[in-house]
This record gives structure tokens, sequence and C-alpha cells, in this order.
């Protein structure tokens, strides 16, 4: 079996900021001609992204692709809803989590694996503000403690 190569195109950061993410999936994306040329140049932001399910399918809501350069006329709609492609099973399970009072899901990244756009959406509950706060204040201690750290083997002390 052939390795599989995945080339990441775009993360959404904030999305890992305003939400605790409890559960993972992947899925592939209904793209138009020249959507993933745009993607292939990672030509993605996530940023104001969100899933949808309307019918019982996923809807891919306001990323934006960029229009491809060399299209000319025959470009894409930068913000269009996308089809987002799951097993039947999987979207039932996430519709189940979703109808949950907080949950929403939110695209986590976008990437390719062996030529084919997928993107990993999560079921994310809301942070509130002194989640955000502690969070912060957790990434700025361990930056501390690993700037000491290095300060320390730098100076040519032994580990204990």
């Amino acid at each position: 079996m052939p390795e599989s190569k995945i080339e990441i195109v775009s993360t959404n950061r904030k999305a890992r900021h305003e939400y605790f993410i409890e559960d993972r999936y992947e899925a592939g994306i209904a793209l138009k001609g020249t959507e993933i040329k745009s993607v292939r140049d990672h030509r993605v932001s996530l940023k104001e992204g969100y899933v949808v399910v309307r019918g019982g399918e996923l809807w891919l809501m306001d990323v934006h692709i960029a229009p491809y350069q060399q299209a000319g006329i025959w470009t894409h709609n930068p913000k269009r809803p996308r089809k987002l492609l799951m097993h039947r099973r999987e979207i039932d399970r996430i519709e189940r989590d979703v109808n949950q009072k907080g949950y929403t899901i939110v695209p986590l990244k976008m990437y390719i694996v062996n030529d084919y756009a997928k993107v990993e959406i999560g079921i994310a509950r809301g942070k509130r503000k002194y989640d955000k706060r502690a969070a912060i204040a957790k990434r700025d201690a361990n930056r501390r403690v690993q700037r000491e750290l290095k300060e320390f083997k730098r100076r040519g002390y032994q580990e204990y």
C-alpha cells in the first residue's frame, strides 16, 4: 500500500482558541474547477468558516477560497457554500451531537491527501471568557518554563 502524502493547506487557529473541540471528523469537499487550483496554491482562509446541516447534508459556509488568478472570467465565488462529502452514518451522528445545546461544527484544517482536498471538522463547544484567559496564562507559563530550561542548558548545567 503506497504512502499517502498529506499537505496542510490552512489551519483554523482561532477555532482552537474560541472552542473546546469535542470530536473530529474528516470530510471531502465538492469543489469547482478553479477552486482546487487555489487550494493547491494555499489561498484559503478558514477563519470565519462554519458548517451547517441542511437537508441531511453538511455544508461548509463562509470559507474563503481566493479566485484563481489565471481563470479570467471563469472564476468562482470565493465564499460560496460548499458541500462536504461524508458517510450517512457520520452525518447522522454529527447532526445528533450538534442538536445539543451549545454545540457547533467548525472547520479545523484543510489539507490535500493524494490529490483530494479534505477538511477536518470538529464538534465544538464555546469557551467562556475565563476559559480563554486560563488557556493564555497556561501557554505563557509553559513558554516561560521552556525559556528558563533553554537558558539552564545553555550555561552547561546538567539535568537531574
